[in-house]
């Protein structure tokens, strides 16, 4: 049985544990005067079964698909005869391939070698025991864990601690797993910047003003060692991004102050979810917009009174950015506002102060901290925007403040080095890493200036 089978059959045997525990509780708590004789109500009786049924059910099939596939291909690779084992993992990952095709049925068994097609019959073979006896032990695990958990129904056992103690387990269990993969993000790119700058200085990275890292075949051609200075990326970043806020910001934040405190029951119910889909509108439809409509409406506008304007341009998608991410500001910005307690408005009302009076000197500074929030949700996006940027304002890294040309961002450059088969030992490719771990670290920077300009004013209201 396929793994994506197994995975609802030990959900549904889980469930009738819960269900047969709960009957069982019932049946011992009857003779004794009802339920108030046991330790535990019989939904804890219910939810320890079904705890104990599916959790070592899923880690035994988690495990077993884990470590299938290297187990597996191991044992396929040491039938083959030695003068075809692999010196490289890349011929490795090409003969596994071919192997895989062989068994599947893509590629044709008498066009193969006969190694090859014996190598495929096995992996064939193994594949399919190890389905079934996968499928034989997550389910005997999971009945014999139901069945373990159905005589342990008895009044003078306290399930509740049980599903308590066990809840709390697998919560401290996924909130490390989310802490140890965002470790192991950070450290691996950590060691593949590691590695970029052992072959360009981290000088060059930083301070250079030119970014090409297409390198040459040959030594002797044009560019051979590449350039690759990351000045142009991120001023193309911050140029694009400016231009996004300037748009954003304003409109949002005007619009989360307009529906929180002017308008009506009936309009605010009407544009609110109104702007709030423009957050549900797929990027590369802004991208067709931004390419096909606004940026040709740009460069004519700058062709008609005198100035030169690309066909691809960071205004252009700055301003489509901006229009973007205005639910990011507004919606927040409008749900932190409507948290703000009453009794701040009653009062400053009371003492004589008008509804903008009101809104500039009481309701903004308490709600500074939540808008914060949203304005840096807002520019965290725009930051890490690749599709607008890719159609609407090219690929070029160009080292210029003037929003008319065309640049390219951070993002869109780890995208594209990133694209089709690369090997991951060249300065090309590492070098996607070293900008994914600056770009950490500015973004890093940016959250910690934020909080502390949040922490400033809020110390005014504690």
């Amino acid at each position: 049985m396929q793994t994506a089978n197994l995975f609802p059959l030990v959900l549904i045997l889980a469930a009738v544990a819960y269900w047969l525990a709960f009957q069982r509780s019932r049946a011992v708590a009857a003779p004794l005067g009802g339920v108030r004789h046991l330790k535990a109500l019989p939904t804890h009786y219910a939810a320890r079964a079904a705890l104990w049924s599916a959790i070592p059910g899923l880690i035994v099939l988690a495990l077993w698909t884990g470590f299938e596939g290297k187990v597996i291909q191991g044992i396929v690779m040491g039938s083959l005869p030695q003068d075809m084992w692999p010196d490289s993992p890349g011929k490795a990952s090409l003969l596994l391939s071919q192997i895989s095709n062989v068994a599947s049925g893509s590629l044709d068994p008498d066009l193969a070698s006969e190694p090859i097609a014996k190598a495929a019959a096995l992996l064939k073979t193994l594949r399919e025991q190890s389905s079934l006896f996968m499928t034989i032990l997550v389910i005997l695990i999971t009945v014999l864990g139901a069945a373990f958990a159905w005589f342990r129904v008895a009044p003078h056992i306290n399930a509740r601690n049980s599903v308590e103690t066990t809840l709390r387990r697998i919560f401290f269990v996924c909130a490390a797993l989310a802490v140890l993969i965002t470790l192991g993000i950070v450290f691996s790119v950590i060691l593949e910047t590691v590695r970029f700058f052992g072959r360009v200085p981290i000088t060059d990275f930083l301070f250079g003003t030119s970014w090409s890292p297409q390198t040459a075949l040959r030594a002797d051609q044009v560019g051979a060692d590449g350039a690759f200075g990351v000045i142009p990326l991120f001023t193309g970043t911050l140029l694009i991004s400016a231009i996004a806020l300037l748009v954003a910001v304003p409109t949002g934040l005007l619009s989360a102050i307009y529906l929180s405190e002017y308008a009506g029951k009936k309009v605010r119910s009407t544009i609110k979810p109104l702007l709030e889909l423009l957050a549900g509108i797929p990027t590369v439809v802004y991208g067709f917009f931004a390419a096909l409509t606004v940026a040709p409406f740009i460069r004519d506008l700058a062709e008609s009174i005198g100035l030169e304007a690309s066909s691809q341009s960071a205004l252009a998608a700055g301003l489509v950015m901006g229009i973007m991410i205005i639910p990011f500001v507004s919606s927040l910005s409008d749900d932190v506002i409507n948290a703000v307690p009453q009794s701040l408005r009653d009062g400053s009302l009371a003492l004589g102060a008008t509804q903008s009076e009101t809104m500039k000197k009481v309701i903004f500074p308490a709600a500074l901290p939540g808008i914060m929030g949203g304005i840096l949700l807002a520019a965290s996006r725009a930051i890490g925007e690749t599709m607008i940027v890719v159609m609407a304002a090219g690929l070029a890294a160009n080292l210029t403040a003037n929003p008319l040309d065309s640049v390219t961002t951070v993002t869109v450059q780890i995208a594209t080095l990133l694209v089709g088969d690369q090997e991951f030992d060249s300065a090309k490719t590492l070098s996607a890493f070293a900008l994914g771990m600056l770009l950490f670290i500015v973004t890093l920077a940016l959250n910690v200036l934020a909080l502390k300009i949040v922490r400033k004013y809020r110390e005014q209201y504690e």
